[in-house]
């Protein structure tokens, strides 16, 4: 199985590479630092998994999620990140991953999310499974950040960070006018009236 290995950071891509070398036998890797470099290897190499890192620095790992399964539907994907399952996980399945995993998982837990979504199953962890089954339970009870696209998610972490609308519009390639549409569309999803309340949701949502 090839598998490619999307982080912006080069020890964690390494530490990856490091566990997958030692099934000599199951797994081969390639490596890219940014969700550019992944769907130009995406589109020249034959691949059977990625591992896609959530925060990808300039392009969000949502947001390359989106482009591999537009362009390659089959294709499975592991998400890696930080932040804990609540945050992420089942906006990540929603998303079209195969799974998502902290990245505390055990190497032993990694390669079997590999080999599901290599055969184009979902693996979900313990606290996911959870995490969905409080969700049907409760569909009426989801926290509003629910609601909120892939696109709206990223430019509100942005906002809470304190970034401008200058360096959101920067950060993902899009217009100023356009950031400003999605800031006013998560203002009003969240029922917030200023940067102050947002900043105390993100807090109060562990986002």
């Amino acid at each position: 199985m090839n598998v490619l290995i999307v982080d912006d950071h080069m020890i964690i891509r390494r530490g990856l590479v490091q566990i997958l070398d030692e099934f000599e036998d199951q797994y081969t890797s390639e490596q890219a630092a940014d969700g550019v470099e992944a769907m130009q290897k995406l589109r020249k190499g034959h691949f059977d998994a990625v591992l896609l890192d959530v925060a990808l620095g300039e392009r969000d790992g949502f947001d390359v999620l989106k482009s591999v399964r537009s362009e390659f539907p089959k294709l499975g994907v592991v998400m890696l990140s930080v932040y804990p399952e609540a945050q992420f996980a089942l906006r990540a399945i929603r998303s079209g991953a195969n799974a998502y995993l902290n990245k505390g998982c055990s190497p032993a837990e990694l390669t079997q999310a590999i080999q599901m979504a290599c055969a184009g199953q979902v693996y979900l962890t313990a606290v996911t499974a959870n995490l969905m089954a409080s969700d049907l339970r409760k569909p009426t009870d989801r926290p509003p950040h629910e609601r909120l696209s892939n696109r709206e998610m990223q430019v509100l972490r942005l906002m809470a960070q304190g970034e401008t609308v200058q360096h959101i519009a920067q950060a993902l390639c899009l217009s100023g006018n356009t950031v400003s549409t999605y800031r006013a569309r998560v203002f009003e999803k969240l029922e917030l009236k200023n940067l102050v309340d947002l900043v105390n949701y993100t807090k109060q949502h562990g986002l």
